[in-house]
């Protein structure tokens, strides 16, 4: 396998209900990972991006949580509706989709 341009890490990180922090499973991440996959089998771009689900990669507050790297880009409440664009214009594009960064002070 060749080594990918970008590596894309998909929260999917599940607590119990009430959990203080909460989790990117209570907000629809299961919809967002299937979509990745779905995309990511669909546009047959297995050398250039590798998509890999995730525990934790916080903040659970602004989740679903996406980490793209090696840009180091942390995306927040992300919607499957989501994912065509940052497909488009940051994975296959190499253009950060602005809107869905998360803010400065987070991350």
């Amino acid at each position: 396998m060749a080594k990918p341009a970008r590596h894309v890490f998909v929260c999917s990180q599940n607590r119990p209900a009430g959990h203080p922090r909460g989790s990117c499973g209570s907000k629809g991440c299961s919809e967002v990972v299937d979509e990745f996959m779905q995309q990511w089998m669909q546009r047959q771009c297995f050398a250039q991006v590798l998509v890999t689900t995730s525990s934790c990669i916080g903040p659970c507050s602004m989740g679903p949580n996406i980490l793209v790297y090696p840009e180091g880009v942390l995306y927040s409440n992300v919607t499957k509706a989501d994912v065509t664009e940052i497909f488009d214009e940051h994975l296959l594009g190499g253009n950060p989709v602005e809107r869905l960064k998360a803010p400065a002070d987070i991350w």
